[in-house]
């Protein structure tokens, strides 16, 4: 016999289970379920990432980045206060180490402004006065950036939803998705699930539940994988804190930089490469699916022609750790290649459109409450790649608002 809930959420990631917390919070009683397909929870972006609680100061003013993580950074560290969570308020260096770079620091001091967050600008003098090892022309000081075991955040979450009734399901893959009149059924790996209102917080494969779901997000993602290497551990004291190049800003990435982790790591990269697998942490690991559906959508090759130059330098520090090494002494002159031991990757769910554009935002889809002609019954979240970690309270209430509001809606 298929159980009854009146939410169910795909995806235990970090956004799915805040989803899953903010909904019990604001909704006391809610029969809601989570759906993970892993035995565990936070098993992919969530796990994978460097840690870091971004202040804000890359995303466009009044963007849902900005406004988000602004306000979740504040939220998480007294959140993670409140529950015994490890982490720390750092703050972190942006640096320019060519002429080239300065009116992109420029730029980033004023849109941090924009957004609220204490700058101090930076001269060489100042630069090392906070990382004595790194080399630059000028610099950014952000007070507000810090590190935390998202790992224990996502769990926290996880248990706090639970104790306040909802259920949840690690181990449970969804399969089908079936819109009924009153509602929607969900075929998974475990048996039939009947709900109300269904919410996608799939991550690296939002975008085929959303297909799967009947819905088309419009855009696809595609993976982008980013491996790091750490600080031998004789070589950590090399770094203080946290320390980033000045990114480029036609590209969503932030370059190679430099992160003290919250149990003393150091990590250093990421790079930027294509995954040849959602779930592609290495070179080895292919996925025909995975790939085929990434050849076969137009905007592919429309974002690799646009970004060709970036990416090849990007693959040429990932299969050369030579290159890699050059890259990381422009802040870091000191480093060399034997100070850097191979560390766990990352892949990002990145949705980029038709045209080829990266989408720059959050994304929702799905049932909009300021919209009664959209679509009832579901709720899709469809591009929350970084800083969704940092904003997974804000992005939580969010969907919870949106899945509620769509509860309310009915048929």
């Amino acid at each position: 016999m298929a159980q009854d809930f009146d939410v169910l959420v795909v995806g235990g990631g970090i956004v799915g289970l805040s989803t899953a917390y903010a909904l019990t919070r604001a909704r006391p009683g809610l029969r809601l379920a989570v759906l993970e397909k892993e035995d565990g929870f936070a098993a992919h972006q969530t796990g994978r990432n460097s840690g870091v609680i971004h202040s804000g100061v890359y995303y466009r003013p009044g963007s849902l980045k900005a406004r988000y993580a602004t306000e979740g950074a504040a939220e998480l560290v007294e959140f993670c206060r409140e529950q015994g969570i490890p982490h720390e308020v750092t703050g972190k260096l942006i640096v320019a180490t060519g002429r080239g770079e300065l009116p992109g620091l420029h730029s980033l001091a004023e849109r941090g402004r924009a957004n609220g967050i204490p700058v101090t600008e930076l001269d060489p003098a100042g630069i090392a006065a906070y990382e004595p090892e790194v080399s630059g022309l000028a610099g950014l000081h952000i007070g507000t950036t810090g590190i935390c075991d998202f790992p224990a955040v996502a769990r926290t979450y996880a248990r706090l939803a639970r104790e306040a009734g909802a259920v949840l399901k690690p181990g449970t893959e969804l399969r089908a998705v079936g819109r009924r009149r009153d509602g929607v059924t969900a075929l998974t790996s475990a048996g039939e699930l009947r709900c109300a209102v269904l919410v996608n917080c799939a991550g690296l494969h939002s975008d085929r539940v959303a297909r799967l779901a009947g819905d088309d997000p419009g855009v696809r993602i595609v993976p982008f994988r980013g491996e790091y290497y750490e600080l031998a551990e004789k070589r950590r004291h090399l770094v203080r804190a946290l320390v980033y190049p000045v990114p480029d800003p036609a590209f969503p990435f932030l370059g190679v930089h430099l992160t003290r982790g919250i149990h003393g790591d150091v990590h250093v990269g990421p790079n930027a490469v294509p995954a040849l697998a959602r779930e592609g942490y290495d070179w080895r690991t292919v996925r025909p699916r995975d790939l085929a559906t990434t050849l076969a959508f137009p905007g592919s090759w429309r974002l690799a022609r646009r970004h060709w130059r970036y990416e090849v330098g990007e693959l040429h520090r990932s299969l050369s750790k030579r290159a890699f090494t050059t890259a990381v002494q422009r802040l870091l002159p000191a480093v060399t290649a034997a100070d850097l031991v191979p560390a766990a990757a990352g892949v990002r769910a990145q949705a980029v459109a038709r045209d080829g554009s990266l989408l720059d935002d959050f994304a929702f889809a799905g049932f909009d409450p300021d919209d009664p002609a959209s679509t009832r019954r579901l709720v899709h979240v469809l591009n929350a790649p970084s800083p969704a970690a940092t904003a997974s309270l804000p992005i939580g209430r969010e969907v919870a608002r949106r899945a509620l509001a769509a509860l309310a809606a009915g048929g």
